[in-house]
């Protein structure tokens, strides 16, 4: 059985999405811990409500991003985790922290990577005109928002879009691909190759395309 550990910051919509696939789905895993960098974060009772440990490092009580990174590091580290999930987790890591997980740390982001990395992703896509948008699964790596891409999800842009319409749509679309990247994770089914392309070896797509 795979031991995941998911860090959040907030009510944790993706953390929730990937413990209930990994129940009725009867995935080879079990969600172990959840870990906020805020200690008022919502996700941390709706998890532990169900009985999942819980923990709360918050990156203003150490002195640096380096002195908070351990701290975290450390917490991950007493659930001897197989995968460490990233799921709306709104610090940036150091290095140092990232090579501790590679290859086993996997984050979504809210746009079509590698286009709109970082923050305001919906307003940035509908200042430039963008058609369409999406969130993509990646691997963690030291450069932000820049890992390779295991599945991606695509949602048009509509007439008369905001931020937040445009985000709702694409919420949708990634309680439905990180519970699928996860199960792939845990299932032995992802592959990196050499040319830093990752593919897996299931007769599922890497793609969702959404007309909502």
């Amino acid at each position: 059985m795979k031991r995941i550990v998911i860090l959040i910051s907030g009510r944790g919509s993706n953390m929730e999405a990937i413990h209930r696939a990994c129940a009725e789905e009867g995935w080879p895993a079990s969600v172990v811990a959840v870990i906020s960098n805020r200690p008022t974060a919502g996700g941390l009772a709706w998890a532990a409500e169900r009985g999942i440990a819980t923990a709360s490092i918050d990156h203003r009580a150490h002195a640096d991003r380096a002195a908070f990174d351990a701290a975290l590091a450390a917490e991950i580290d007493a659930h001897q985790p197989d995968l460490v999930v990233l799921a709306g987790f709104m610090r940036i890591l150091t290095p140092g922290f990232v090579a501790r997980y590679a290859g086993r740390m996997l984050n979504i982001h809210p746009s079509l990577l590698p286009s709109f990395g970082g923050l305001h992703t919906h307003e940035r896509a509908l200042q430039t005109g963008c058609k369409v948008a999406g969130a993509t699964v990646h691997f963690v790596t030291a450069e932000l928002d820049h890992g390779p891409i295991v599945l991606q999800a695509v949602v048009p842009v509509l007439a008369g879009d905001t931020a937040e319409t445009l985000s709702g749509r694409v919420l949708v679309c990634e309680h439905q691909i990180y519970p699928r990247a996860v199960r792939w994770f845990v299932e032995d089914r992802l592959v990196l190759g050499d040319d830093g392309v990752v593919r897996h070896t299931l007769n599922e797509p890497q793609w969702l395309f959404h007309t909502l």
